[in-house]
């Protein structure tokens, strides 16, 4: 039962790869730095999220492993990825313009060929 308490307590890390349709990586970085990179910030102002992290690849891969951007996020706790938080009521608040906000996420996800989220945990070394 311990170990579960502790389990529940630590910190969560979850990788989101993005894969876009070809030549609109760009456009997808954009979209989503203007319109979530900016709620997930706010998250780490809330204390939700302890780290974010955004990469692409330096060089390509094959198609079938081929992915445009990866959003690294340590929440506090797994229970701030299934508590009840209303993302949408946050994004009311920040983008007034929902009208264009709305277009901008669809667009966003219209340009994507592939996207997961893999939980990852951390190992110590030798194990």
């Amino acid at each position: 039962m311990k170990e579960k308490e502790d389990t529940l307590n630590k910190p969560y890390v979850v990788e989101y790869y993005y894969k876009t349709r070809w030549g609109y990586a760009d456009e997808f970085v954009r979209l989503y730095k203007k319109n979530h990179e900016p709620i997930l910030k706010k998250q780490i102002e809330m204390g939700r999220i302890l780290r974010l992290s955004l990469v692409r690849p330096r060089l390509h891969a094959t198609e079938d492993g081929r992915w445009d951007f990866r959003v690294t996020i340590v929440w506090k706790n797994i229970q701030m990825t299934d508590d009840g938080f209303d993302e949408h009521k946050l994004a009311v608040e920040m983008f007034p313009d929902q009208e264009t906000f709305r277009k901008e996420e669809q667009r966003r996800f219209e340009i994507l060929a592939g996207h997961w989220d893999l939980p990852v945990v951390e190992m110590e070394s030798g194990e």
